[in-house]
């Protein structure tokens, strides 16, 4: 009998070929199990990850940008050890598709944000910079999200001392 697992509880499989055999639950897998607590604690994350993104993006329009154009900023400032990105690593960090990029690098230029180069190494290549205007604003969204990120830091401590103290009276 070939045990596998499978959506946390472990299946048996009769016969040599899986696609031809019958499945049937023999026993469930307590380790992997997921309980009501860990739906609970992932629930909590993303609504919290969710409502720091929408303060992002609420901070980005009010600052005159879009919240893709906001990415595009942090992404070129975010890069190690130097001031511009490549189109590829912009669509990288923002997941889009590079035609998609440069659509979104244009509308970036077209606002004052950002300028393009050559790179001196490989003429096939475009250097995506900020300029002062975009390091301007970029400056400030960062600082408030910062801001709020601490504060998110500051709740998760207090919440994490307070699970352990009732963890204490539990015993």
């Amino acid at each position: 009998m070939d045990l596998k697992v499978y959506r946390n509880a472990i299946y048996s499989f009769d016969g040599p070929d899986i696609a031809d055999s019958d499945l049937w639950l023999c026993s469930v897998d307590s380790e992997s199990m997921m309980l009501k607590e860990d739906y609970v604690v992932l629930a909590t994350f993303r609504k919290s990850l969710r409502r720091f993104l929408r303060f992002v993006e609420v901070g980005a329009l009010e600052a005159g940008i879009t919240p893709q154009q906001h990415q595009v900023l942090l992404a070129i400032k975010g890069q190690p050890d130097r001031d511009y990105a490549s189109i590829t690593e912009l669509a990288d960090s923002l997941q889009l598709k590079h035609h998609a990029m440069v659509g979104l690098v244009d509308r970036c230029q077209a606002a004052g944000l950002v300028e393009r180069s050559a790179d001196f190494n490989d003429r096939r290549c475009v250097r995506v910079m900020l300029t002062a205007k975009g390091d301007e604003i970029l400056t400030l969204l960062t600082q408030r999200n910062v801001g709020e990120l601490r504060k998110i830091g500051r709740l998760a401590a207090d919440l994490q001392t307070l699970a352990q103290a009732s963890d204490g009276f539990a015993d």
